[in-house]
């Protein structure tokens, strides 16, 4: 598995490959060109004096195996063997031999070749590290001193160059000594540029993923609205839109689209939530230049308004709780008592039926305005969710086994598809078995006339458009009107005289207090749906990894 985070030991080896075998890829160029042009210079003819002055068939035959050592050189290196430090004492051994030897047969220090020895000493000065380099210089002032010893003594040369030998073997030491320092100072900085690439590597990196991670949807578009990011959470709440080709924003999202437009006309018009659809919770969008105009771009801010609105819902269940202990003072106890003085009439032997029937519509009446008071207290008292994760086909199994047994109901007027079976989802079990008791009830009443079997029918799974766990609960009725379906949430709405008009209030409240959504959705066949739609399962999966972290 890849690191998340690179540190300089990451590619500390990685590093030295390029950074050592390279240089000496370089210098076996070097010593290919300088014997290829010595064989060739002395094959065309054109040798100039006093290249091969002195010894013409040990100068060719030094340069043709320095050239030969050179393409076996090529072979090594690309074959990474032997190793890196074995292939440099080699090297340096061969071209220091090899110099020495063209020198010779060249009439020795006069001939200037001893120079050329200053850039091989250089260049495993900065191949190898430490006093390794002075190894190098050296070998080439003993193997300069010896060529001398050997013209003078052995050959009986009588010119004498001992002063230039001793010169050139101090310019060697001097090169081997600079060329450390100036060698030392570029892995400094070599080393120094490799841990800011690295910081730099890792701030991308960390920016890339908190950016991918954000709860907040974030967008990128450009002057001609092409969207130039889009990272995870606005893709989900874009419905999860096909991104290949820099697809524009009006393409994916023209609602958003035309707010985007008037923003940059009017950058302090007010912005309104964007519906992408009906299953899915309203985004509200926020903009923002990335430079001093719109050619840089435009940043878009997504929020999902499931957490603004339970924001916005305990701000109203504090109010309602204020609101409650004042309706428990003012309403409940005068409540109280009226409903006392009904039933002690009712004891009354004296009364005709008309006066038993005003009785019973002070008790149906105190009755109802009592579950009113019950039901505002409720909300009230709704002030966290304790969120657990369960499989929703176990729970909806034992929610109906529950239902049926209290009240008396036929389990055969309910059927069950769940698919896949196993969808889990994470939800206040309280609330969600408040939120069905309040669907069930109002599916069996508005389908008591379906002859059918069953009345209701609860199917889930996990939505293909924006990959959310979701839950219908449908019925056979005679449906909504028009007229009725944009009051439906709406508190105290109610098409009964025997409602409280709380109930679908209750329950999208309760919904939204667990970032779900509950929603009507109308059905072509007849019949009345309602869709909870759950939590965004990626968010479910970066939650328990926090929590694990924790």
């Amino acid at each position: 598995m890849r690191p998340f985070l690179l540190s300089p030991a990451d590619s500390s080896d990685s590093f030295s490959t390029q950074s050592y075998w390279q240089p000496l890829q370089y210098l076996n160029l070097y010593r290919t060109g300088l014997s290829s042009l010595l064989v060739y210079l002395f094959y065309s003819g054109n040798l100039f004096t006093p290249l091969a002055s002195t010894d013409p068939r040990l100068f060719l035959a030094a340069a043709n195996t320095y050239f030969l050592m050179s393409l076996i050189f090529w072979s090594m290196i690309l074959s990474r063997g032997p190793s890196f430090y074995v292939q440099v004492y080699i090297q340096i051994t061969t071209d220091i031999a090899a110099l020495i030897l063209l020198m010779h047969a060249s009439g020795g220090l006069q001939s200037g070749l001893g120079t050329l020895m200053v850039v091989t000493i250089a260049a495993g000065s900065i191949l190898m590290q430490g006093r390794i380099s002075l190894l190098f210089a050296a070998f080439g002032a003993l193997a300069v001193l010896g060529e001398q010893l050997y013209s003078s003594y052995v050959e009986g040369n009588a010119v004498s160059a001992y002063p230039y030998a001793g010169s050139l073997g101090i310019a060697f030491f001097a090169t081997a000594f600079l060329t450390q320092i100036l060698a030392r100072r570029i892995r400094d900085s070599e080393a120094q540029a490799r841990k800011h690439r690295i910081d730099l590597a890792n701030m991308a990196q960390l920016t890339e993923t908190i950016i991918q991670r954000m709860q907040t949807g974030i967008l990128v578009v450009d002057a001609q609205f092409q969207i130039r990011l889009l990272n995870e959470s606005a893709w989900h709440m874009l419905g999860m839109p096909a991104t290949g080709g820099n697809p524009t924003l009006r393409h994916i999202a023209p609602e958003l689209h035309e707010q985007l437009r008037r923003w940059i006309d009017d950058s302090g018009a007010p912005t309104r939530a964007v519906h992408i659809t009906p299953a899915h919770v309203d985004i509200m969008p926020r903009f923002s230049r990335i430079g001093t105009d719109l050619r840089s771009g435009v940043l878009i801010y997504l929020e999902d308004t499931s957490a603004l609105a339970q924001q916005a819902q305990q701000l109203q269940l504090a109010s309602l709780g204020r609101l409650t202990a004042s309706i428990a003072h003012e309403i409940r106890n005068p409540l109280g008592a009226i409903s006392h003085a009904g039933q002690l009439l009712r004891e009354s032997e004296h009364l005709d039926k008309h006066d038993r029937r005003l009785l019973q519509i002070i008790d149906d009446h105190s009755g109802r305005l009592n579950t009113i008071v019950e039901n505002i207290m409720q909300i009230s008292r709704r002030q966290h969710s304790h969120i657990e994760r369960f499989e929703l086909r176990k729970f909806i199994e034992q929610f109906l086994q529950d239902l049926c047994h209290g009240q008396g109901l036929d389990m055969a007027d309910f059927s069950i598809n769940i698919d896949p079976p196993d969808v889990t989802v994470r939800f206040d079990a309280s609330h969600l078995r408040q939120i069905l008791v309040n669907l069930c009830e109002n599916a069996l009443r508005h389908s008591k006339t379906y002859e059918g079997s069953p009345r209701v029918e609860l199917l889930g799974g996990i939505s293909p458009d924006f990959n959310r766990p979701y839950l219908d609960v449908y019925d056979h009725g005679t449906g909504v009107s028009d007229e009725v379906v944009q009051h439906l949430f709406e508190p105290f709405f109610t098409t009964e005289t025997t409602g409280t008009g709380l109930g679908l209030y209750l329950s999208r409240q309760l919904a939204e207090s667990n970032q779900a959504h509950l929603s009507y959705i109308r059905m072509p066949a007849g019949g009345t749906c309602f869709r909870l739609t759950f939590q965004d399962p990626r968010r479910q999966i970066i939650r328990e990894h926090a929590g694990t972290n924790e």
